[in-house]
């Protein structure tokens, strides 16, 4: 996969993403009927639901961010998959298995945007982490 190749699907996920997450942390803040309803259903009580909502907004904003803050992003990446993880559990638990498909595509397609983000930004840690042993 040539580097260009590999940054077009980085942005296209990203884009995707934002998108997603973007929309729905919009719809948490503005108490979107649909998306508070389900939500309470699940058990989340309403000052969870606006902090995930301001927590999605935020977090779309720094990955939005062409080359900088990246470590930030990697905590954007990480709160992004425990929100797609405690929702597929919350959904299997509470609605049913068939529920669950907006979890499973969004963690596919995040997957894949965050394996492309550790291809365009390669972890430099690992460096560091290496000249400190030496």
């Amino acid at each position: 996969m040539t580097p260009k190749t590999t940054k077009t699907i980085y942005w296209i996920g990203t884009a995707l993403t934002s998108l997603w997450f973007g929309t729905s942390g919009f719809c948490e803040l503005t108490t979107n009927k649909l998306v508070w309803d389900i939500t309470l259903k699940l058990g989340y009580p309403p000052h969870f639901i606006y902090t995930l909502g301001i927590a999605k907004v935020l977090g779309i904003i720094v990955l939005l961010i062409p080359g900088k803050l990246l470590r930030l992003k990697e905590w954007v990446f990480a709160g992004i998959f425990f929100d797609i993880i405690f929702a597929f559990a919350s959904k299997v638990n509470v609605l049913g298995l068939a529920s669950t498909m907006d979890a499973v595509i969004a963690f596919i397609m995040v997957s894949v945007t965050y394996i492309m983000f550790r291809k365009v930004y390669a972890a430099t840690y690992f460096k560091a982490f290496n000249q400190i042993q030496n």
